[in-house]
């Protein structure tokens, strides 16, 4: 009886365990049910790249897919940085350019302080750019994001940009080693661009792109005024690029370094690019689009004063200065209360006191000194001087950075920019303009030796009047102001 006793609560248990088991299931598979399966565009990026890269390739279903390699924020002095900037390290790019990853630069230990992006060596096809505009807006503190030899499309750079444009804090775009079918550099410099650096080095720019890149530059009517800096070394841009680039600087009032090293710029366009430094003539459209805006100026302030004298004026009509006092918003008010306090009776304490207040108050806003606004205009509407029957505005003296080692300049183009130098002045104007080693005389030796090989190219002799000139004259302003190396991104 025993034995048949045990065997029975053995099988009754059993049967109570199997039945839980078919709960669990029925609960398990209804849990499933209820929940669906995550997809690409319901997965929710966490900001730490490591994490969300793996998991949105995988649910694109990409095969293999780069690593993701994260380092801490790395300082360099100035010295180095130029040496970068100036030779690209061989032995690095040697060793780096075909491994497939992704590299994040933290500002912390915190994996989700992704400061930078850099991707080389590796293609990027439609699948990873909708896995990097999925990324980019959840990273909060990312500053800039480099790609070299990544093999972008036109289409792709376009989806690119209105995903950086919605990035809070992105501000640095390299885009080098990477030639675009249709040369569509050009949007990347849109007036409504929010960058402040962009480097487009080794891209085979010819001078049909530098036609579309000096136009969103500048023209007439629009600038970018934004843009900081603007590298376009190592690229095919010859002399008429170059009359493209100046025609740009004409009325770009914001940008201020400029690297057109190792191009194919001979004394023709380096004449332009000196021109646009100092004192430049206006053609006739200009003059044209000059009188027209001066028309609309006019029209829509029909009050205000004719804005072109032919009298000098300390103040360009670019930039108007307008004095705006709150008493006088407010009129006179005071005369009326003084003559209806008169005429009343005595008003009671309370009042008395708060009519105190307010007259009080009323003398503090006068008291007050007038708030001077400053508001930038267009270039184009400077107070010009007539000579010979043209019309001449003064030259950009914004820019203070002009890189125009290895080119195919002569000694025949210097003396242009020297004079353009001493138009400028002592105050404002180029600060650093980079022909030959001689240029560098104030930085470290190594760095002079660095950017020997790179300005051989420039066909003038080191020791050369005109040069020597210009480094005269640029050599008391670099004393006044603290050197700093071009801001231009790592080429790897």
């Amino acid at each position: 009886m025993s034995k048949r006793r045990h065997a029975k609560e053995k099988a009754d248990k059993a049967a109570a365990a199997a039945a839980a088991g078919a709960d669990d299931d029925k609960r398990s598979e209804g849990a499933q049910e209820s929940t669906p399966a995550q997809t690409f565009n319901s997965y929710q990026c966490t900001g730490n790249v490591e994490a969300d890269f793996p998991a949105l390739c995988a649910l694109l279903s990409m095969g293999s897919t780069p690593l993701v390699r994260q380092v801490a924020c790395s300082s360099a002095s100035p010295a180095s940085q130029a040496v970068e900037i100036a030779v690209p390290c061989k032995r690095a790019m040697k060793n780096l350019w075909w491994k497939q990853r992704l590299r994040v630069e933290l500002e912390s230990d915190d994996p989700l302080s992704a400061k930078s992006i850099r991707i080389s060596g590796w293609k990027i096809d439609e699948q990873m750019t909708k896995v990097l505009q999925k990324i980019l807006p959840s990273l909060i503190n990312l500053q800039s994001l480099h790609f070299w030899q990544a093999d972008l499309t036109d289409k792709m750079v376009a989806s690119l940009l209105k995903t950086v444009s919605v990035c809070s804090n992105l501000r640095i775009l390299a885009l080098e080693g990477n030639p675009l079918p249709d040369e569509s550099y050009h949007c990347i410099l849109s007036a409504k661009s929010v960058l402040t650096e962009v480097s487009l080095r080794n891209n085979q720019i010819d001078d049909n792109a530098a036609l579309a890149i000096g136009s969103a530059i500048s023209t007439t009517r629009t600038s970018n005024k934004n843009l900081l800096s603007l590298c376009l070394a190592f690229n095919c841009i010859g002399d008429e690029g170059a009359a493209h680039i100046a025609k740009g600087l004409r009325f770009n009032r914001s940008l201020l370094f400029l690297s057109l090293a190792h191009n194919l710029i001979g004394d023709s366009g380096a004449a332009h690019l000196a021109e646009v430094l100092g004192e430049f003539a206006l053609t006739h459209e200009e003059v044209v689009e000059r009188r027209k805006l001066l028309l609309e100026k006019q029209s829509s302030c029909p009050d205000s004063e004719p804005a072109y004298t032919d009298k000098p004026t300390s103040v360009p009509s670019s930039v108007s200065t307008v004095s705006v006092s709150k008493a006088d918003k407010k009129g006179t008010p005071k005369k009326k209360s003084q003559g209806g306090a008169k005429k009343r009776e005595k008003p009671a304490s309370k009042e008395k006191t708060k009519r105190v207040s307010q007259v009080e108050s009323k003398c503090d806003e006068e008291k007050q000194p007038e708030v001077e606004v400053v508001k930038i205009g267009n270039p184009l509407l400077d107070p010009p001087q007539k000579r010979d029957g043209q019309l001449f505005l003064p030259g950009n003296k914004i820019l203070a950075y002009l890189n125009l080692a290895g080119n195919r300049i002569t000694e025949k183009s210097l003396p242009l920019f020297l004079t353009s130098l001493e138009m400028q002045g002592e105050k404002g104007g180029l600060l650093h303009l980079c022909l030959q080693v001689a240029g560098l005389h104030h930085v470290t030796a190594d760095i002079t030796a660095a950017f020997q090989s790179l300005s051989q190219r420039n066909c003038f002799p080191s020791e050369c009047e005109s040069h020597d000139k210009i480094q005269e004259l640029l050599t008391p302003k670099l004393e006044k102001e603290p050197w700093k190396p071009i801001p231009v991104t790592n080429p790897v």
